[in-house]
């Protein structure tokens, strides 16, 4: 497949992760963030461990553990920590400095090269969500910043490993574990943070069974972007979920957009051009690659 066939597969799923705001607001039940976390992650887990039917052996164990606490556990708590204690503006924000951090983490475990383009993509795209999802006045509290930045390093370690230690299996099966791993472990955290949910009804099942259905698909799509693509420019895709969900809400709930959310539109997707532009830079002494050895043999491996 050609590279921009990737990229379009890839950006589904922070597309669609974009539309599980909606989706939580008015078909889950309120209040259990982590139930709902783990609801959403270990039953498309399983669902894909069932298709797949196989599990990891020897050192994909603590691998797919550890992958599954930085891309769902530790991040998903985190989110709503931050989602509780601060406005969703800046909650979003704060969050979105996640592409920034892949660039200088991905350099430090795969020894990609920084790229200036790069960098200025990733400020561009956080400074384009501010404008999206920013509002005057908005109150700062030190315990959720802290929760959302932990949030934001949490995934981009995830994202970076995710690249790292890359299986001999399929992107499926490499999904089927991170998420079953993820929802193993969100479950004793719900119960510790939270008092049971309610007993669910028909809404919330709908809700539900969008939630893991979807997540099953893209995070498949997540991991196999990550296969395939240079972290930097997988990370920016990000971008697209603050940016849909605003969509959504003007589209679906009526909610209007301002100019300068307008502006944060343009700014959101032109930070994502830019970033696949850098990506594809070549590196100092690498001409024509735009990949040092490490990723090359990577896509060597994943025509």
């Amino acid at each position: 497949m050609t590279r921009l066939t990737d990229l379009f597969l890839t950006a589904l799923a922070p597309i669609v992760w974009g539309s599980t705001y909606i989706v939580t607001t008015e078909l889950l039940p309120p209040g259990h963030p982590v139930f709902v976390s783990a609801a959403r992650v270990l039953p498309a887990g399983l669902l894909l461990l069932l298709l797949v039917r196989q599990v990891p052996r020897g050192v994909w164990i603590w691998r797919s553990l550890a992958l599954g606490l930085l891309n769902f556990a530790i991040f998903m708590v985190l989110l709503f920590v931050a989602a509780y204690r601060l406005p969703g503006g800046i909650a979003a924000t704060v969050g979105a400095v996640q592409p920034l951090i892949v660039i200088f983490v991905a350099a430090a475990l795969l020894g990609t090269v920084i790229r200036p383009l790069a960098v200025a993509a990733a400020l561009a795209g956080l400074g384009g969500v501010a404008l999206l999802v920013l509002r005057h006045g908005a109150a700062l509290d030190m315990i959720g910043i802290a929760a959302a930045l932990g949030g934001a390093v949490s995934m981009a370690f995830g994202v970076v490993l995710s690249r790292r230690w890359q299986p001999p299996v399929s992107p499926l099966t490499f999904a089927a574990w991170q998420l079953t791993a993820g929802g193993l472990l969100l479950v004793p955290m719900a119960f510790v943070m939270e008092p049971l949910p309610p007993v669910p009804d028909a809404r919330n099942l709908t809700g539900f069974l969008y939630m893991g259905l979807s997540s099953a698909l893209t995070y498949v799509l997540w991991f196999r972007g990550i296969s395939r693509l240079e972290p930097s420019a997988v990370s920016s895709l990000g971008f697209l979920s603050p940016t849909t969900a605003v969509l959504l809400g003007w589209v679906l709930l009526g909610q209007a957009l301002s100019p300068a959310q307008l502006g944060g539109v343009a700014i959101v997707l032109a930070s994502v051009w830019l970033a696949q532009r850098a990506a594809r830079q070549p590196a100092p002494g690498k001409a024509g690659t735009g990949l040092p050895a490490g990723l090359r043999e990577g896509r060597a491996r994943h025509p």
